[in-house]
């Protein structure tokens, strides 16, 4: 009799072990109230618009947009506009509220229209993008103008920018940047003269009485 009780005990302490081991486990991958921890990601998309946009047939205004311009493409000049454009999107599975957009400005360019508000002295534009449902995508545009040629740097006639947008809400956060490129003004070059008709026909004539001075000169030494 009393090596049933005994073996009834283990027994019980037994499950009791492997029973909270098993909450254990489960407080583990599930945490303290068995649900998972959802996870916040953003995801943000740069662009710049192609120098040149185009006139359709409806007599609208389109840009195209790529992820960045290298000294190989065509290159804005001083006093152009320089279009962006931004693209946010939630990627994860919850609501993200209290969103902030910020954008970068880089040097010799000014912000002249767009969504939020200018600090000078940070150079940033910074606006509420407000909340973002799962897969929500919003999309906003920036327009900027070059800077005039007399406040280009002196000593650069080529050069690149990088424009910087970031967006994020304490939990989750992203940035993405965009490059264009400038070409100066060549000042204080003279272009070559062209070789047009005009400039022909003055050679021609020139190089004709010439010739005929040479005859005569010669017609007199002989007749001398």
């Amino acid at each position: 009799m009393k090596n049933n009780v005994l073996l009834l005990t283990f027994l019980s302490a037994l499950l009791f072990l492997s029973s909270g081991a098993t909450v254990s486990a489960d407080y583990g991958q599930y945490g303290q109230y068995g649900q998972p921890s959802p996870s916040q990601t953003i995801l943000i998309d740069k662009q710049v618009g192609k120098p040149g946009a185009t006139m359709t047939k409806g007599g609208v205004m389109t840009i195209d947009y790529v992820d960045n311009l290298t000294p190989a493409d065509t290159r804005f000049r001083p006093g152009e506009e320089v279009n962006f454009k931004l693209k946010v999107k939630n990627t994860s599975n919850v609501t993200l509220n209290n969103v902030t957009v910020k954008d970068v400005v880089p040097s010799y360019l000014e912000p002249i229209e767009g969504p939020g508000a200018f600090d000078e002295k940070s150079r940033t534009i910074s606006f509420d993008a407000g909340s973002f449902a799962p897969d929500q995508e919003k999309t906003y545009f920036i327009k900027m103008q070059l800077f005039p040629q007399d406040k280009m740097p002196a000593d650069k006639g080529l050069f690149c920018l990088t424009n910087k947008a970031t967006a994020g809400n304490g939990s989750a956060y992203d940035d993405d940047a965009s490059q264009f490129c400038i070409e100066k003004e060549v000042i204080g070059v003279k272009a070559a003269p062209k070789a047009g008709p005009e400039l022909g026909i003055v050679l021609f004539s020139g190089q004709m009485i010439v010739l005929g001075a040479g005859l005569t000169l010669k017609k007199l030494s002989q007749k001398a």
